[in-house]
């Protein structure tokens, strides 16, 4: 199996600039951003203030009087209080920032996500966005939480020290800023090189966190193909990619970082000893020296972190960037900037006006070729034809999970492109060919169709559904967890407790796709007695490959390759001998029941 490395489809980063992206995150936080730049100065300050302590105390120890020593002594304790408590509460707002911006995001990429209408999904693998999430989401926490306060702390010490290192020999700092640009090139040369990595890696970690998240969620089919080498074959794959594009990224990091670090300081060491012979000369003093040192050792540190802090900045643009185009991705169906309402109470009436449609990402090959079709209200119709036919198409494109290409759907004379989907989707229950069921318990799974549901009305729905009593029989009845995806159920009950919810939602257009599929026929005759009395008054739409579920639909409608072939009651359909007459003789053990 083949894997591409995702950075090549996606743009260039601006590089740091990207990190722009957050400040719609942050502005709303101005506050914590001003304490935290307040404690920042005031440390870095503090900071710059004590080698002036340390020079006044060397070079009062040839003072005779004992007063003054003390005074410096008990300034320059002060001034580490001062230091220690600007330092706290600079790490207090930084890092409740930090964590309460990356909340924000989290949040809005979720809420963006949730959205996003399955064609977004047919491109991009919820694995990925889901390491979009966590993993991005957590270098953005490391930089806002503390890289940024770093880089901006050893800034300030940099600039200021550089301005005391002057002050206090000119002729030293002139030779300390020779060394500035041989430290300053491996830091843009390589830079580049680490966020190109960077960027790689992240990339192949979402391709991780996309085939762990495939895998895991299909883990009884992997088992029972015996599929699991294979599995872990690919999984290792995308994984050692990682830790390739990973263990690149850190070994030139780890270049920078010496090259960086060994110039500054070997730079210092020069100066040093130049310096030593002034004092030899009695051109400085030793405290002047000694206040060099510190400010030269302070200049050279902040030099070097800020090497090793670009490396983390990159790293974070290029998940800032991956974010923002998350979060800026064109959902392929939107809503009106000003949609209409639809009317209440809806009377279900669906029209299908010359409807063709191709999925995104097989636009070439058309899943339904101009369907026309005119539903009234309160009418029962069946959908049936072979598989792949495009049935179940229909209850896609009607729930307006993909728009179609050509032609319009209506719900009481409204195209459903003029409605908000949420408006809309209100008016209509659906029971899918795979229910899914949540990990929580099954009258938190009933009560999803209708949240406001009392109790007695979730159990009215399961006793209609034909679900009430295998869930009593459970060891805590409707209280019982269910387990992720249902897997305290069979297959069978999955589908009662999703029928049920439905019945619960108490919508005027019902749509069943294959809802009685996995049921035996004592279930299915007790679902099938509930939908029927479900349906009065109420417009019902129902895909079925088991014909004698739909015999007694008001319609029947039938699709083959995208497209109505004929329409009719079940005897009159018969009587045509076409491709339902076929489909029943198949099923139906008298030819034609």
């Amino acid at each position: 199996m083949a894997y591409q490395d995702g950075s090549e489809d996606r743009a260039k980063s601006r590089q740091v600039g990207a990190l722009r992206g957050l400040a719609p995150f942050i502005r709303p936080y101005r506050g914590m951003v001003a304490m935290a730049g307040v404690a920042l100065v005031a440390t870095a300050s503090v900071s710059l203030i004590l080698p002036l302590a340390v020079r006044r105390v060397i070079d009062g120890f040839g003072v005779e009087r004992a007063a003054l020593l003390d005074q410096y002594f008990g300034a320059a304790m002060v001034i580490a209080v001062i230091l220690a408590l600007g330092t706290g509460i600079r790490y207090y707002f930084v890092t409740r920032l930090g964590e309460r911006v990356v909340a924000d995001i989290r949040r809005a990429l979720f809420d963006r996500v949730m959205g996003m209408s399955p064609a977004y999904f047919e491109n991009v693998m919820t694995g990925e966005v889901l390491s979009r999430i966590t993993t991005d989401t957590t270098l953005i926490l490391s930089v806002i939480g503390s890289s940024v306060s770093v880089a901006l702390r050893n800034v300030l010490m940099l600039v200021g020290g550089l301005v005391l290192l002057m002050l206090t020999s000119s002729k030293l700092t002139l030779m300390v800023l020779l060394i500035v640009p041989a430290v300053v090139v491996p830091i843009i040369v390589l830079g580049r090189r680490v966020r190109a990595s960077s960027r790689e890696n992240q990339d192949w970690i979402a391709q991780s966190s996309g085939k762990a998240s495939e895998a895991l969620s299909a883990v009884q089919t992997v088992q029972a193909f015996t599929h699991e080498d294979q599995t872990r074959a690919d999984f290792a794959f995308v994984t050692e990619k990682s830790f390739a594009s990973a263990r690149k990224r850190i070994g030139t990091r780890s270049v920078m970082t010496f090259i960086v670090i060994f110039l500054a300081f070997a730079g210092v060491v020069g100066v040093l000893w130049i310096g030593a012979h002034d004092v030899r000369a009695g051109v400085m003093t030793p405290g002047q020296l000694v206040q060099f040192v510190i400010y030269a050792v302070m200049v050279a540190g902040a030099v070097g972190a800020l090497s090793e802090i670009w490396g983390e900045l990159q790293r974070a643009a290029g998940a800032t960037e991956r974010l923002v185009e998350m979060l800026n991705a064109k959902d392929p169906v939107q809503d009106r900037a000003e949609p209409k309402t639809l009317p209440r109470p809806v009377r279900g009436e669906v029209q299908f006006r010359g409807v063709g449609f191709a999925y995104p990402s097989r636009l070439g090959t058309s899943a339904l070729r101009d369907v026309t079709l005119t539903i009234s209200p309160g009418e029962t119709v069946a959908l049936v034809g072979p598989s792949g036919a495009g049935k179940s198409t229909i209850f896609q494109i009607l729930l307006r999970f993909f728009d179609p290409q050509q032609g319009a759907i209506l719900l009481d004379g409204l195209d459903l492109r003029d409605l908000a989907r949420a408006d809309f989707r209100k008016a209509i229950a659906l029971v899918p060919q795979d229910p899914v069921i949540f990990a929580t318990s099954a009258r938190d799974n009933i009560r999803f169709g209708h949240p406001q549901a009392t109790d007695a009305e979730v159990e009215a729905a399961a006793r209609a559904a034909a679900a009430h009593d295998f869930i009593m029989a459970l060891p805590e009845g409707y209280d019982s967890f269910l387990g992720e995806r249902g897997v305290m159920l069979s297959g069978g009950q999955k589908q009662r407790v999703a029928i049920a919810r439905a019945i619960l939602r108490d919508a005027p257009v019902l749509l069943l796709d294959e809802a009685t599929s996995a049921l035996d026929a004592e279930s299915e005759r007790a679902v099938q007695q509930a939908v029927e009395r479900l349906a009065v008054g109420r417009t019902v739409m129902v895909v079925a490959h088991r014909l004698a579920t739909v015999k007694r639909a008001d319609r029947i409608v039938v699709i083959d390759q995208g497209r109505i072939v004929s329409v009719g009651t079940h005897d009159a359909l018969v009587a045509e001998d076409g491709l339902y007459a076929r489909l029943a003789r198949l099923q139906f053990t008298d030819g034609v029941a």
